[in-house]
């Protein structure tokens, strides 16, 4: 669960916070610093998490890896800790692929889905399990409710008929958070994703008990770009709001980014004006002549999910960039030699920048639980810097993309605003699941003359897989700071009149 602080989530800081501390060091022995960390995060010869320090140590190093933006090793092949490190010491590496990595051996090796008679059964006389169960496949064993997994389907009827909610459903966690079906079992049962179907959005990663998924980080070559004298500007997402702490405000994150090495900070929010301004006249000139419903284009997990599943769709998507991508371009622009870090809630973002043609505009992605490691690694007290000037170039619509809804609420309110009377029909869905259930009412024919929203993660870009605090938290604090700005709707925005510059 977001924003409790466990043992996973102490593990993923301190390996965020010893790259980064390797990264901002002048000891440039990377290789043999690298091995060395399993052993301070990891210090003595006892277990903390699991019955090996030995084990440990191998999955904080898989993690360290994967945190450089390296491969995960061969368990089966000797491997240095260190292999390919020279190559991911630049102040430019793009994510290879796969993103979203699955640790082996600290996978659990959940069971996919089972249905067990707990301690709690009562071996009561009306066996209400039994009777209702449509497989037969429960019976009474020493006055105890027994069930033939070979019979059973898994359709819950038993749980919901026993009087002592004695029988449970088990699942994977991993699986059953994945709106692809992309996570089914190798041959020895542990996780393992199917990469045809992934389109990274990163809640398997945040609901694995184990620590076990992981996906691959750029802090190393976003701090090395800075050492190396790049003018290196953070972008940051909507969903910043809070994530740092209660009591940091924006104008204290931006100023703590600065401490940190950035040239400049710059809201995504303006981007996402100028993907409200490409959608609303997209909208309105093509729905409904030319195409039944228009789709929003700003969650690439989203997008990426309806061409794999629903291709006939494809055209239907807007063809806006996302918000991301026209800040990026807003930057670039002005700056052509800066390199643009994007920092945000999202797993996805880092496969979008990783596409050859979004490459040039973002240089590097990372979450906010990877900048927190950033802080912590140099030891910047939050709450204690200096407020910045407020950040007033972003609308309020464009603050509100990071909630559900915000999207759509943004080019209704828009085309509403420049022509008053027309109506424009909304649904919008959150998380894979429910964005898949949409498409099908699409595909029925239910949605003519709609404007649909989906985002993969529930609840939208606040519950991203890089965030940091419970998501109705989130979308509170999101809407409040939007609230707080003079600009209203993205028309207002002072870069609207440079969106062909950008959208080419």
């Amino acid at each position: 669960m977001r924003g409790v602080y466990n043992s996973v989530t102490d593990i993923r800081r301190k390996v965020f916070t010893a790259i980064a501390q390797m990264a901002y060091s002048d000891n440039t022995d990377y290789a043999k610093r690298i091995e060395e960390i399993p052993y301070e995060i990891l210090p003595g010869t006892k277990a903390k998490y699991r019955n090996s320090i030995f084990l440990e140590r191998a999955v904080i190093g898989e993690r360290l890896r994967l945190g450089m933006g390296l491969p995960l090793r061969e368990m089966g092949e000797y491997g240095a800790l260190s292999d390919g490190i020279e190559e991911s010491t630049i102040a430019k590496k793009y994510y290879d692929a796969p993103l979203i990595n699955i640790i082996k051996f600290a996978c659990n090796g959940c069971p996919e889905k089972k249905v067990i008679v707990t301690n709690m059964c009562q071996g009561c006389l009306s066996h209400q399990c039994s009777e209702v169960c449509p497989k037969k496949a429960i019976t009474i064993v020493n006055g105890r409710s027994t069930i033939n997994e070979d019979l059973c389907i898994k359709c819950g009827r038993c749980m919901d008929a026993c009087p002592y909610h004695a029988i449970t459903k088990i699942e994977r966690p991993c699986a059953v958070n994945c709106g692809m079906n992309a996570i089914i079992s190798d041959e020895e049962g542990k996780a393992q994703i199917n990469y045809d179907k992934c389109v990274s959005c990163g809640q398997c990663l945040v609901n694995c008990p184990f620590g076990a998924i992981v996906d691959k980080g750029q802090i190393f070559q976003t701090i090395y770009a800075m050492k190396e004298g790049y003018e290196v500007i953070a972008a940051v997402a909507p969903a910043f709001v809070g994530q740092f702490g209660a009591k940091v405000t924006p104008e204290k994150m931006k100023t703590a980014l600065l401490e940190l090495g950035f040239a400049d900070v710059v809201e995504v929010a303006i981007g996402a004006d100028l993907c409200t301004i490409e959608e609303a006249e997209d909208f309105l000139n093509k729905v409904p002549e030319k195409q039944p419903f228009m789709a929003t284009s700003c969650c690439p997990a989203w997008s990426v999910m309806a061409k794999k599943e629903f291709p006939q769709f494809a055209p239907y998507i807007s063809m806006a960039l996302t918000p991301m991508v026209y800040t990026a371009r807003l930057i670039k622009k002005d700056k052509p030699n800066a390199k643009v870090v994007f920092i945000g809630p999202c797993a996805a973002k880092k496969l979008e920048a990783s596409r050859r043609t979004i490459r040039s505009d973002v240089d590097f992605v990372l979450t906010f639980e990877e900048v927190m490691g950033m802080f912590e690694a140099k030891a910047i007290q939050l709450e204690q810097v200096v407020e910045s000037e407020k950040m007033v170039e972003g609308s309020n619509t464009g603050r509100e993309f990071a909630v559900s809804g915000g999207v759509a609420k943004a080019v209704k309110s828009l085309i509403n605003k420049n022509h008053p009377g027309l109506e424009v029909k909304v649904q919008a869905a959150e998380g894979l699941k429910n964005c898949r259930t949409m498409l099908m009412m699409a595909k029925a024919g239910r949605l003519n003359g709609y404007l649909l929203e989906g985002m993969a993660c529930p609840g939208g870009c606040v519950a991203g897989a890089g965030t940091l605090q419970p998501i109705t938290k989130s979308t509170a604090l999101v809407k409040k700071y939007a609230g707080e700005n003079a600009l209203k709707l993205a028309d207002e925005s002072a870069y609207g009149h440079r969106l062909h510059e950008v959208s080419e």
